[in-house]
């Protein structure tokens, strides 16, 4: 989810440009929580589906976009019954969801370098107030290239847990999780320092 794999295709999805997508996935998220209900979230999930379809995502890729969310969604619902009635549960998981999906879409169907280039160009109009469009291209980069570093340690620390018998101790997961993160960033950090990028 939201790490920028791409499936090439050709689709009318594919040759939008990334900006529009960008700009459409905003106004779509908030029409989605601005007034949320049963029909904005029917629509939008139909609209998701179609999307999904015109691109031609397999049903496993778009599976594996909604599967890290699972967990969490049912920890949401139970406090949203809990707290608002089972039915703003269900449009509140569900427009999570939806918004979920519509974002992994735009990263599906979009190169990212791309995306990248995009977002160094829209940074480009903040040059007047101090911002450096190239920097943020690179926090960019590294950001979303972290990511499957960031969960590729976080099964290692799931499969040591798991081999010490400790499946049930967060402890055991999160200690290691939290140590190899910090270590990876500081290796970022110091690599970045010795190519004179913090000048």
């Amino acid at each position: 989810m939201l790490t920028g794999t791409y499936l090439p295709g050709d689709s009318l999805v594919h040759r939008a440009g990334p900006g529009v997508k960008v700009l459409l996935l905003m106004l779509f998220t908030l029409a989605l929580f601005v007034r949320p209900g049963p029909v904005p979230t029917g629509a939008g999930a139909v609209l998701v589906v179609g999307l999904y379809a015109v691109a031609r995502v397999p049903p496993s890729l778009a599976w594996a976009q909604a599967r890290p969310l699972r967990w969490f969604l049912v920890l949401l619902f139970a406090f949203q019954a809990w707290a608002n009635g089972w039915s703003v549960a269900v449009v509140t998981c569900a427009n999570l969801l939806i918004a979920v999906l519509a974002a992994s879409l735009v990263t599906l169907t979009t190169p990212l370098q791309q995306m990248l280039d995009a977002a160094v160009a829209a940074a480009g109009r903040l040059r007047r107030f101090g911002v450096d469009p190239e920097r943020f291209g690179l926090a960019l980069a590294l950001m979303i290239r972290s990511i499957p570093v960031v969960s590729r340690m976080a099964e290692q620390a799931r499969e040591a847990r798991r081999a010490r018998g400790l499946d049930r101790s967060v402890r055991a997961f999160a200690t290691p999780l939290v140590v190899r993160t910090v270590r990876h960033a500081q290796r970022v950090g110091d690599a970045l320092v010795a190519r004179g990028v913090d000048d």
